[in-house]
């Protein structure tokens, strides 16, 4: 949890440090969740201040992600350009295309000494608590890298229907939004879990290859095959 400072409005850590209170309290409570007196408290720094460098509640939220998204999909279109070039014409394979886009999500997911931690557990209760706002920015944050890998996952396994590919990454990114976000609800039900955010990114890895290579169910082989 980030620690209160004195206020300065004109400090040149003032901006980061009312972004990094915003992220801890949207991470724990969620964006209808947090009042700005909380964020301005966290942050210790008065309204003026958050009107000042962000407008609105909004505005703030909207920032919080661009920060670290920003960030994340610059790594992840830097690998895709690094194993592109690596193989030239020929396809990646699904287990690279899946260490280049969630890779750097788990190791910043794995990062609790510079807010990676934080921000992951945002990200993946905002995705199981979206507010109506969120979808758009969220979609013009993610649509360079999901169109870029969309299409690196259909050279990649050109026997699958585009379809199922498209339901396949859904339900990836479904899993490790959870697998980040969840934690606290899998230790209720067990009891005791290992939550060593280092080990997350070996186990979901192997988990997310094993569901995208699957079989593919009957009825949708039966649906792709050819009429006679």
């Amino acid at each position: 949890m980030p620690q209160p400072v004195a206020d300065n409005r004109n400090s040149p850590d003032t901006r980061e440090r009312i972004l990094d209170a915003a992220e801890w309290l949207f991470a724990e409570h969620g964006f209808d969740g947090t009042s700005m007196r909380q964020i301005t408290s966290q942050a210790s720094v008065n309204l003026a201040a958050v009107n000042y460098h962000f407008g609105s509640k909004e505005a703030l939220f909207h920032e919080v992600f661009h920060r670290r998204l920003n960030q994340l999909n610059l790594l992840r279109l830097q690998e895709l350009d690094k194993l592109e070039q690596e193989v030239g014409d020929a396809p990646l394979k699904p287990s690279q295309v899946l260490e280049g886009f969630f890779g750097p999500a788990l190791e910043m997911a794995a990062d609790t000494t510079h807010g990676g931690h934080t921000f992951m557990r945002l990200l993946g209760r905002t995705y199981t608590e979206p507010a109506e706002f969120v979808r758009k920015f969220m979609a013009e944050e993610y649509a360079e890298v999901m169109e870029r890998y969309t299409v690196a996952l259909y050279r990649s396994l050109p026997d699958v229907p585009r379809a199922e590919i498209v339901w396949r990454l859904h339900f990836m990114m479904g899993a490790v939004s959870y697998a980040i976000s969840g934690i606290d609800a899998l230790a209720l039900v067990t009891g005791r879990f290992d939550d060593d955010p280092a080990l997350l990114k070996p186990r979901l890895t192997s988990f997310l290859l094993g569901g995208l290579r699957a079989p593919l169910p009957e009825q949708v082989m039966q649906d792709t095959k050819p009429a006679r």
